[in-house]
């Protein structure tokens, strides 16, 4: 990917870092001793929790404590600081600020280390700091008599913490393999804690056995056992008995052709649809800018096409047909043919939940930090890989097509191969008459937005989650370290990174909406995972974790989930825009408290036990498998027998 720069960026000099500190000894230390309870319906609290101050924002106001994610736990198999910079506050560097308690990235610790490396050099050497005021306020005040008022004891114990510091900084940098990026430590640091935290959580119950391989098989990017054998031999038979040759895959699957009665060439509507109560729609509309609108009621007042009504009035809204000269009727004829293209009958990946990510997205881009960030160009392919980020979705998951050996498995090489199917249709829906709302706009603006919705697009793979999380960490972290305003994003790939992130928060979101919005996403995504389930059990294929509607439990699922997966990003996502994103927080947290607390207190039985339903009454969850671990160079796998 090259480094293109476009756009005027805005002189946004947002400082995320603030003063979220903690007390004692720094939260990295005091975070061990978290516990998270998904046995028991406890309180999650942790001693960390009782024992700290609250953060501030950068008002010095302070902001609601919440429990970190496991990114701030220790990771005993990364060397995390050398010794010394676990002396917060000690009397050879008084005037150090508290911001290593706070890093997690190994680049950024680095880099810190260094710059401590460089504040010890001034005071032991007394030479003229002529470095700039930013960087000297950073590292400190360097006066020519600090060494003076040293004594010989701490002159020396200050030289030799010098020295290792700068040890271990050589140590790290050596085993940076040149032809991966700095972000690449910080993935492999977070997937290997993130194992390790999910085989604590397997030991829980054998719920949580399975919730940690869901956990596992879906966002950590790991290679699966697949028996091919028997599902290859299954389709060598077919194909002798059908003495048919197969055509070659030149034509993209699942696209269908535009009817007339898709083709809108009238008088646009307000919201680009026909409506039997305008007013309704409209109320709910005028929230349109506001996080947690309820979009299942949105829905049934569009006649079940909320995603051409959200798409269309945002687009709208934000003046982008004016600015990219696209025709209402057009657009219009794009969005409802993109839409009925999503499935109607499946539960979860339909075009509501397109309109959620594209609504959810926008609101997002709105935050004061990113107002004037993006260009329009930006924010137009924004709001089109939302729209068509799950178009054809089947109701199955990646795994399920290259385990069965699908069509599009075998297109995409196992690879994205949804998400990739995604953007083949949406592109190719462009090209139908009327449909292409991109047609003003030149080749080099149609090339660079299709390149960015790609981007996009590609990294609403769940399996990628972990990479896109550290690279977003490091890339704040390290500009917590040098100095550089955090949304001041000139390179083409940090203005990406952003904005895939972005969408990648939009489609992670449901834990963040009102509870009754998010209870209703959660029995979706549950149901569409047991058709799945119930499919690979009528095709003897082992069923998915999570799939099996006989044993999976709801409320763990989504207390792992939450702890796991959404956490991590949401808090990441929330230090890029400090203080902008703490509702949100707040509301992830009341969440995942509800769930913790759904889940049944009495000891977890072998054979059935009992989970509570929408209406509060309890059906059986039975367990039928064992866990075992095994432990592996740089972190633990679970297994089952």
């Amino acid at each position: 990917m090259d480094e293109a720069e476009f756009g005027e960026i805005a002189d946004l000099r947002v400082a995320a870092l603030g003063n979220r500190r903690t007390g004692g000894r720094g939260r990295r230390h005091t975070l061990a001793m978290v516990g998270f309870d998904v046995e028991n319906s406890g309180n999650a609290a942790s001693l960390a929790d009782r024992g700290s101050s609250s953060p501030t924002d950068l008002s010095g106001h302070h902001l609601p404590h919440r429990r970190e994610s496991f990114l701030y736990r220790s990771d005993s198999n990364f060397s995390l600081l050398p010794k010394s910079l676990n002396r917060i506050g000690s009397t050879l560097a008084p005037s150090e600020p508290h911001v290593d308690d706070q890093i997690v990235t190994p680049f950024a610790q680095i880099l810190h280390s260094l710059r401590r490396v460089r504040t010890h050099y001034v005071r032991l050497t007394s030479v003229t700091d002529t470095k700039s005021k930013s960087c000297a306020k950073e590292d400190g005040p360097s006066s020519s008599n600090d060494a003076q008022k040293l004594s010989d004891g701490e002159f020396q114990s200050l030289a030799e913490e010098t020295l290792e510091e700068l040890d271990w900084c050589l140590e790290q940098l050596e085993t940076i393999q040149t032809h991966r990026s700095v972000s690449d430590m910080a993935t492999s640091k977070f997937k290997r804690m993130l194992n390790k935290e999910l085989s604590h959580f397997a030991e829980s119950s054998q719920a949580g056995n399975q919730v940690s391989k869901y956990i596992c098989n879906t966002f950590l990017d790991k290679q699966q056992d697949i028996e091919l054998m028997s599902v290859e031999a299954v389709e060598e038979e077919e194909f002798k008995d059908s003495g048919a040759k197969r055509s070659p895959m030149s034509k993209i699957s699942g696209v269908r052709r535009l009817h007339h009665t898709n083709s809108f060439t009238g008088a646009v509507p307000r919201f680009g649809i026909e409506v039997n109560d305008e007013r309704q729609l409209a109320q709910i509309m005028d929230d349109i800018d506001v996080w947690g609108i309820d979009i299942f009621r949105l829905a049934q007042l569009a006649n079940n096409r909320p995603l051409t009504a959200v798409t269309y009035t945002l687009c709208k809204e934000r003046n982008l047909l004016k600015t990219f000269q696209i025709p209402a009727n057009t657009l219009v004829t794009f969005l409802v043919h993109v839409e009925s293209h999503y499935h109607s009958d499946a539960n979860y990946h339909n075009s509501i939940h397109a309109a959620d990510v594209t609504q959810c997205a926008h609101v997002l881009l709105n935050l004061p930090g990113l107002q004037s960030v993006f260009s329009d160009l930006e924010v137009l392919a924004t709001l089109f890989a939302c729209t068509i980020h799950d178009v054809d979705h089947p109701g199955l998951s990646n795994q399920f097509l290259i385990n069965t050996g699908s069509e599009l498995a075998l297109m995409y090489n196992d690879d994205s191969v949804l998400e990739n199917h995604h953007l083949a249709v949406a592109f190719k829906l462009l090209q139908e008459n009327g449909c292409d709302i991109i047609v003003n706009l030149s080749a080099k603006q149609r090339q660079t937005l299709r390149r960015m919705v790609i981007n996009m697009v590609l990294a609403t793979d769940m399996s990628k989650h972990m990479d896109h999380l550290a690279h977003l960490k490091t890339m704040v972290e390290t500009r917590k370290m040098s100095g550089t305003g955090l949304l001041d994003l000139e390179a083409y790939g940090e203005r990406m990174q952003v904005l895939q992130n972005l969408v990648h928060c939009a489609d992670l979101s449901n834990p963040t909406k009102p509870l009754d919005i998010y209870r209703q996403w959660t029995d979706r995504i549950m149901e569409e995972s047991f058709k799945q389930g119930d499919l690979e059990r009528q095709k003897g294929m082992d069923v998915s974790p999570m799939c099996d509607r006989f044993t999976a439990s709801v409320e763990r699922t989504q207390v792992g989930f939450i702890d796991y997966i959404v956490h991590p990003l949401w808090e990441t996502w929330a230090d890029l825009l400090q203080p902008y994103c703490q509702d949100i927080l707040d509301t992830l947290e009341d969440n995942r408290n509800w769930y913790q607390n759904m889940i049944p207190s009495s000891p977890v039985d072998d054979v059935s036990t009992t989970r509570k339903t929408r209406d509060g009454s309890k059906d059986p969850i039975r367990f039928s498998f064992t866990v075992t671990m095994e432990q592996e160079q740089g972190g633990s796998e679970i297994g089952t027998t």
